[in-house]
């Protein structure tokens, strides 16, 4: 049976010998390191310990600093905290910081077995090994969660073989399509599918910060580096090392933190910032992006050099609008998810929604749906998703918002009138119509335009031609609408999205009746 390997980072050699031996004895195989630095950089190239004992004060980089940085890239393996300060706010800052357990250094090293050392080390591999099974099982449910996300259509059914195709090779795989097709679902199981699949998978949005934080965060900085480095930072290439790194819209990262990045994935080092010593790393790169690089590079906003290194293959994730048969199948996986998730009943949707869901646009596509899905479920209840819809319906046919009623396109006249429509009565200074009666005296206003003069006669500005034209849409919308609800004005001034005080006065302004 293989020996569980403990590391143990302690500056006081002569505790961290007596400590090596005492586990030996107790079968277990032990290593030393003087430092916290050079215990992170020597798990890259060593094999992985089983369980970490780290001392809290340490030259250098600390003990607390340490764990942070192993966090970031090992977030399962269990870390024992040792310290000869066991005041309240230390053991917080370490257990805050994902310490498994925190044990106060006794005073002599032959004192070891009096803390309990072996049953807290015990416990906490019972931990990891628990905590390895749960994650094997999350990880099942991912990939079918994910092979769920692919469909049944001809265009995914080509990104799925691309997707077998380039998992186990090495090379550059540039993935595009538009914001919410799923870039990040295909990245993850490119990896998974790979050699890479036990190492890390490290995602960063290049959109998300500046590009002089981007640079930190990718490749770490030394303390002092800059202003507010205060402590020593593993970046994200680091914590990628033998994995895989998505570096999602790469189209907004910077033309001088490109050409850092060229040099990465051409000599597979970099240096700090800070630091003249170069760092090494073994690491794939998958990019994505939903801009046209091409025209970037014309631009001269994009290295050509490292377009053609990101772009060896280069994977295209239609829209959903491309892939609408997979819409029923999607909504009802996104319906069971989130319901069981969220202890919810299974909402019915009716077949007005189904259809409206199946003839959208979906501009969001994947993700949109989702969010969709996700509001029927809390609310249980589809109204409001109906509306949204329309709303976006129009918004995409032309329709503009005017006066707050929708003015469609096709309302609009065809030719404007030369006289301007006269102004509308002050606030206050004509009472609002009440019944159809009361229009009478306003008649019906002349749609020919055969008695409007001929505009050489006199000026007409922009501002009363727009009006004109904006009093004739309106007028158009509100005599469809009325005659859609038989002139129930209450029910008119709902579908207009205004009040009905305000219809009742659009309506005389108009002079628009039966």
């Amino acid at each position: 049976m293989k020996k569980h390997l403990v590391a143990i980072v302690d500056d006081d050699k002569a505790f961290g010998a007596y400590l090596k031996t005492f586990l030996s004895l107790r079968g277990y195989d032990a290593r030393t390191y003087g430092r916290g630095d050079e215990f992170l950089a020597s798990i890259r190239n060593a094999e992985q310990p089983d369980v970490v004992l780290l001392d809290v004060m340490m030259p250098g980089m600390d003990g607390v600093e340490t764990l942070k940085s192993l966090r970031a890239s090992l977030p399962d393996l269990p870390v024992i905290m040792l310290s000869g300060n066991s005041e309240t706010p230390t053991v917080v800052k370490a257990m805050q910081a994902g310490a498994t357990d925190f044990i106060e250094k006794p005073d002599s090293p032959e004192a070891l077995g009096e803390i309990r050392l072996e049953v807290v080390l015990k416990n906490a591999l019972e931990r990891k090994r628990l905590t390895s099974e749960l994650s094997e099982l999350r990880q099942q449910l991912s990939d079918d969660e994910d092979q769920a996300m692919w469909g049944a259509s001809e265009k995914m059914k080509i990104v799925a073989q691309m997707i077998e195709q380039v998992s186990d090779s090495d090379v550059g795989v540039l993935i595009r399509g538009e914001s919410g097709v799923g870039k990040e679902l295909v990245t993850r199981a490119i990896h998974q599918r790979s050699t890479r699949k036990a190492a890390p998978f490290v995602k960063v949005n290049c959109a998300a910060l500046p590009p002089d934080l981007l640079e930190s965060e990718l490749f770490g900085h030394e303390k002092g580096a800059f202003t507010g480095a205060a402590t020593t930072r593993i970046g994200k290439f680091e914590q990628a090392d033998e994995g895989t790194m998505f570096l999602d819209e790469i189209g907004e990262m910077k033309p001088a933190l490109q050409s850092k990045l060229l040099h990465v994935l051409q000599d597979a080092e970099f240096t700090k910032l800070g630091s003249n010593r170069p760092v090494n790393v073994d690491v794939r790169v998958i990019a994505a992006t939903n801009r046209d690089l091409e025209a970037m590079m014309l631009k001269g906003d994009f290295r050509e050099d490292l377009y053609y290194r990101l772009k060896v293959i280069e994977v295209h994730v239609p829209p959903l609008r491309e892939r609408r048969d997979e819409i029923p199948f999607l909504i009802d996986f996104f319906l069971s998810k989130y319901s069981s998730k969220w202890k919810k009943p299974v909402p019915h949707l009716t077949d007005t929604l189904h259809g409206m869901m199946l003839s959208y646009h979906w501009p969001g596509n994947i993700r949109e749906l989702e969010n969709m899905i996700k509001q029927v479920v809390v609310l249980q209840d589809e109204r409001m998703v109906i509306k949204e819809i329309e709303r976006q319906q129009q918004r995409a046919q032309g329709v503009v918002v005017m006066a707050g009623a929708s003015i469609g396109v096709s309302a609009m006249p065809s030719s404007l009138p030369a006289t301007p429509v006269p102004p509308p009565p002050p606030v206050g200074a004509a009472p609002a119509a009440q019944d159809d009666d009361e229009d009478g005296d306003e008649g019906e206003a002349d749609d020919s335009g055969e008695d409007a003069p001929d505009a050489s006669e006199g000026g007409v500005s922009l501002s009363e031609v727009s009006r004109a034209a904006s009093m004739k849409a309106e007028r158009a919308l509100i005599e469809q609408t009325l005659q859609q609800v038989q002139w129930n004005r209450r029910k008119a001034a709902t579908l207009l999205g205004v009040s009905y005080k305000t219809l009742l006065n659009k309506i005389k302004e108009c002079g628009i009746s039966r």
